[in-house]
């Protein structure tokens, strides 16, 4: 969310993100009246009041959510710290397939063998889209939330070249698909979608292994799976078995000037 393509991504949706000084993005929003700004997955700077102060949100209540943990300024902890799945893509490939659960390298394998054939081609910048509209049916019949379908459009339109979608297909059908975005030197699993047929083939073992030595290969160090979560069990199992490790973030943090000089 700290990408420059993320803030692109909001003004082509008719947003007006606000950039601080040094360049961090900081979101705000009008709630009965009030200007709540936020300064997402990212460690606010030493000077924070200043900056606030050069884009005149120095009076307004601050979101913090650091991507990890770090020092903060006197706030009020609105939530905990929660764990995500990080996938170190440092290793030598050999040694990422070694770190794989006994279970997952035999999934692995059972894709392999179905010979499915996987592409990667990057996310048209079109709200209606068959990913997006999968991941749109998918997250209302599941009740989950993720960014609009415009706003993703929005981001592959800024940046096509940080949008991977990685199809599985067998018999010319396709069966699984997972786009991934990349900034910096990091990849984030964005959404997936994997029919009957796909699970029964692994596609989606497939399909991860895949992603991860096309960005290992090219030179992403880090390739995050998502917060970990009770409600989840098994996507946890999958992310973890991947060989992700637990990584905290900083949790949510509620900030206000005045409210912090007492």
């Amino acid at each position: 969310m700290q990408d420059p393509a993320f803030s692109q991504a909001l003004r082509l949706c008719g947003q007006k993100p606000v950039v601080l000084p040094d360049g961090m993005l900081v979101l705000c929003r009008r709630i009965a009246g009030i200007t709540l700004a936020m300064l997402p997955r990212a460690s606010p700077p030493d000077d924070l009041d200043a900056q606030l102060r050069a884009v005149a949100l120095h009076r307004c209540p601050l979101i913090l959510s650091p991507q990890t943990p770090c020092a903060l300024p006197r706030s009020l902890r609105l939530r905990a710290p929660r764990d995500m799945a990080v996938l170190d893509l440092t290793n030598s490939e050999g040694e990422r397939r070694a770190n794989l659960h006994g279970k997952w390298r035999n999934q692995l394998k059972r894709g392999e063998e179905h010979q499915l054939s996987v592409t990667r081609k990057p996310l048209p910048a079109d709200p209606d889209t068959p990913v997006l509209r999968e991941e749109q049916l998918q997250s209302r019949r599941r009740g989950y939330a993720n960014w609009p379908a415009p706003l993703t459009a929005g981001f592959a339109a800024a940046a096509p070249d940080q949008t991977h979608v990685f199809r599985a297909l067998h018999k010319g059908r396709v069966v699984a698909h997972m786009l991934f975005l990349t900034h910096g030197a990091c990849a984030t699993y964005q959404l997936g979608h994997i029919t009957n047929e796909g699970k029964a083939l692994c596609a989606h073992n497939l399909l991860l292994w895949r992603a991860s030595r096309y960005f290992a290969k090219r030179g992403i160090v880090q390739l995050h799976l998502g917060v970990l979560s009770a409600d989840t069990p098994d996507l946890d199992r999958f992310k973890l078995r991947c060989g992700a490790r637990r990584q905290p973030t900083g949790g949510t943090h509620l900030y206000w000037h005045p409210f912090a000089r007492r």
